[in-house]
């Protein structure tokens, strides 16, 4: 099935069903959940694969929810860091299939640990901000950089908005926006490396099906919810999954 035994792409269709619907309930995390997930029981560059379609194809939803309209706002307003990411995840993206394996897994669960644990331990992410072009400029680097051998450049851009004190709308539209945009880059940047060829795209497109199935579940519950307490048991989630990663890379070192 896809290359994969049965047990495989089950549990990748299970794990993308939740990610989505974490991102119609949250807006955001989506990539974060299936790249750990994804990285434990699939190679390095197939785990990468196979969650750009549907990370690409949920981004189209949450970018234009509010209208064509105000997405191209966000494109202007945020210009300087949706330019970095694309620019710099399309010279890392280079490089993802020359990474090894135990590095991938240290590049990937590392980051996901620290993130999940700054998120849970209530530390306020914000950084004193008083050059924006400077942060929007070094913030799309570091996330270019790393999405381009990841799949995931959201992180950065989350402590930009709330450094900038977005509002809770702005926040989730300007997040649309940057991950569909950095989301193309990175589909384009992989079409060219290779990570996504004949074996990879089949796969990846099968897996639009249970995200945009879990998106609308969790868009659908999103206001009967509590929000907060689901997004700390995601993070939960993500903690154990990233120290998951943390251990593989670190066997494979000792």
């Amino acid at each position: 099935m896809f290359g994969l035994d049965p047990w495989q792409f089950w549990t990748i269709f299970a794990v993308t069903a939740f990610a989505g619907f974490v991102k119609g309930a949250i807006g955001f995390a989506m990539p974060l959940i299936m790249a750990s997930a994804f990285a434990s029981i699939l190679p390095p560059q197939t785990a990468l694969a196979a969650l750009i379609l549907p990370v690409l194809t949920t981004n189209v939803n949450q970018a234009l929810r509010q209208g064509v309209g105000a997405a191209a706002r966000s494109i202007r307003d945020y210009r300087w860091h949706i330019g970095m990411v694309l620019v710099f995840m399309a010279i890392s993206a280079g490089f993802a299939t020359a990474i090894p394996q135990q590095a991938m897994y240290a590049l990937l669960g590392f980051p996901v640990v620290g993130f999940a644990l700054w998120q849970l331990s209530g530390t306020p992410l914000a950084l004193p901000i008083h050059h924006r072009r400077r942060a929007e400029i070094v913030t799309g680097i570091v996330g270019g950089l790393y999405g381009g051998v990841s799949g995931i450049w959201g992180p950065p851009l989350v402590v930009l908005l709330l450094s900038l004190g977005a509002e809770k709308r702005e926040q989730m539209r300007v997040q649309g926006v940057v991950f569909l945009l950095g989301s193309a880059g990175l589909t384009a940047a992989h079409l060219m490396s290779g990570v996504l060829n004949a074996q990879t795209i089949p796969l990846s497109a099968a897996l639009c099906i249970p995200a945009f199935a879990g998106m609308f579940a969790g868009q659908a519950l999103q206001d009967r919810m509590n929000v907060a307490q689901f997004r700390r048991w995601t993070l939960i989630l993500l903690v154990v999954t990233g120290l998951n990663l943390v251990r593989r890379a670190l066997s494979d070192w000792i």
